[in-house]
């Protein structure tokens, strides 16, 4: 699937994705979707063939250049842990960023049936998938990270942590005092990434 889309592509993203993160996936219609872009439903029907093609799209046009980012940090110079921690930063700002569309993608699309629907989306996940295995490889053969990791339960962990404090966003808030928007985000952007890299990072080195 291509990555670059035009402007008016983009627009339709922007309201597509507003209303599956508010009304959910299967509560939203292409004429919805239409309605509220002021656009003719043959448009979308156009650019994209269907609904899924349409989520399909907006999933790789929001993170396709996660993929990007991730082959540069793996050419940096730093030792494999740091690239860990980066990764990590990177994965969730990503995901903070764009709490919507991740929503639908992991707890709407969990089903065999979607998910078979989302191969531009699996190729993605299968690439950065590849990106952080070649980073645990580079620690292994420098006897820095253990040779049992389980590496594809290494991406659940990182997204689970973070959903599960997300999901449950109005007791971490009572209970962290996170009153603002702001305090909220700092948290995740500080604390909440650092205990997941001390948990990756617990998980890959040797027991000293």
């Amino acid at each position: 699937m291509k990555t670059d889309f035009n402007e008016k592509q983009i627009q339709i993203f922007q309201v597509a994705e507003t209303l599956f993160a508010e009304k959910g996936f299967d509560g939203t219609s292409i004429r919805d979707i239409a309605k509220e872009a002021k656009i003719n439903i043959a448009m979308v029907s156009y650019y994209f063939g269907s609904k899924e093609r349409l989520l399909e799209a907006l999933i790789v046009y929001k993170t396709s250049d996660l993929k990007l980012q991730l082959e540069s940090l793996i050419q940096e110079s730093i030792e494999p842990i740091e690239k860990i921690n980066r990764l990590i930063e990177l994965y969730i700002h990503r995901i903070n960023c764009n709490r919507g569309i991740y929503r639908i993608v992991h707890f709407e699309f969990g089903t065999k049936q979607r998910d078979s629907n989302l191969q531009a989306f699996a190729e993605i996940k299968k690439g950065n998938l590849k990106s952080l295995e070649t980073i645990i490889e580079e620690g292994q053969k420098k006897g820095i990270f253990r040779k049992d990791v389980i590496i594809p339960l290494i991406t659940p962990t990182i997204l689970g942590t973070y959903f599960h404090f997300h999901i449950n966003k109005p007791f971490f808030e009572n209970l962290l005092n996170l009153n603002t928007e702001e305090l909220y985000n700092n948290y995740i952007k500080i604390n909440l990434t650092k205990h997941i890299q001390q948990t990756i990072k617990a998980l890959l080195i040797y027991e000293s």
